[in-house]
């Protein structure tokens, strides 16, 4: 309001200005202090999930304190129990690794023998170069072996902060509810109300199908490389059910790992051909049946807008950004769903198509002058 009472209206360009400086600090504070807040994220996601489960055993005569600590507990033995398996297979892998590196370094260097009767390429130079290649990214690896030690310390923290973060949010719940509710007022309590609660019901819905699925898929993935016969089937489906959670990207990774290992191990590449084709047909039974029935029932967030996110996580948090960037987005669109000025926001945001014709009519007219 200016001193004679009338509202200041600035011009587009200070809003935009304005609106983009705000994103900017806003994202390089995200971005600073990421080891601060990105295990508070997963704290408070986790907690969403859990608090059903702390709800059950209060209601069985348990004590408060006592049914976090064992809701915990059980989430602990399930992901370390994951976590063990993952280690062993990934330690059995990790000792066939040499040699599965000569046998793709072999048949590399038959694949430009063969090919250099076809196409003018000097054979020699090339495998020379390749060697070279690959030793540099040997050197490269060692050199980050110290990087990789750091990053693990740094692992083990946030480790042990997440379990201390999510007991203290689930025994203050109820005061973390009741202070989102005074901020807005009375006159927004009902509003509010709604929108804590469908984001709470949106997260739990969508962490239990993503779960869910991950599981199907790899055991539809474990199952498939069993049948062919592809060694270290449980470690590669694992992988493949982790990276298929990253929407439209972790798929293609997720099948070029067991297409290596079948073209490394097997006598023959029609094995890799196999696994592709076996693994498409997985992708559209996960994408047609299972991710419409599990997961996209519960957010609905066009895929235009998914890969996006994705990809800004991941330069924003790396890879625990790739898995937050989805659940996140969701909450956004909730809120924007819920606020009257941000809901055409909101829908860009969503994946339900407007006719063409309906959005303008006169595309309409234009059409039929040309009939």
């Amino acid at each position: 309001m200016t001193a004679t009472g009338k509202e200041l209206q600035l011009p587009f360009y200070a809003k935009a200005s304005l609106i983009l400086i705000g994103l900017y600090v806003l994202i390089s504070m995200l971005y600073i202090a990421q080891s601060i807040i990105v295990p508070l994220v997963f704290a408070v996601i986790i907690s969403i999930v859990l608090h059903p489960v702390v709800i059950f055993f209060v209601r069985r005569k348990i004590n408060r304190v006592v049914s976090i600590v064992l809701t915990i507990f059980l989430t602990f033995i399930v992901i370390a129990s994951i976590a063990m398996l993952i280690i062993s297979q990934v330690s059995q892998f990790s000792q066939s690794w040499p040699i599965l590196v000569d046998k793709l370094t072999a048949m590399l260097n038959e694949t430009i023998t063969n090919a250099s009767g076809y196409f003018d390429i000097n054979p020699e130079k090339f495998q020379i170069s390749v060697k070279k290649t690959i030793s540099e990214l040997l050197n490269i690896s060692n050199a980050m072996i110290g990087q990789t030690l750091v990053a693990a310390g740094n692992l083990l923290v946030v480790l042990l902060l997440i379990p201390t973060y999510i007991f203290i949010i689930l025994y203050y719940h109820s005061l973390l509810i009741e202070f989102i509710n005074r901020v807005f007022g009375k006159d927004d309590h009902s509003k509010v109300t709604e929108i804590v609660t469908q984001t709470k019901t949106v997260i739990q819905q969508y962490l239990v199908g993503l779960s869910l699925e991950a599981l199907i898929v790899a055991l539809m993935e474990i199952a498939v490389l069993l049948i062919l016969g592809i060694d270290y089937a449980i470690l590669l489906g694992i992988i493949g059910a982790l990276l298929n959670v990253i929407p439209y990207i972790g798929g293609i990774v997720a099948v070029a790992l067991p297409m290596m290992v079948a073209l490394a191990t097997k006598s023959t590449a029609w094995y890799a051909i196999y696994v592709l084709i076996l693994y498409y047909i997985i992708q559209l039974i996960d994408n047609n049946y299972i991710v419409p029935i599990i997961v996209s029932s519960k957010v609905k967030i066009n895929a235009l807008f998914s890969i996006i996110v994705v990809f800004a996580g991941n330069a924003l948090w790396g890879i625990p950004g790739m898995f937050l960037s989805i659940p996140l987005l969701a909450i956004v669109k909730l809120i924007f769903d819920h606020i009257e000025s941000l809901k055409p926001w909101g829908f860009l945001l969503g994946d339900t198509l407007p006719s063409f014709l309906k959005i303008n009519p006169i595309f309409k007219k234009k059409i039929n002058q040309y009939d």
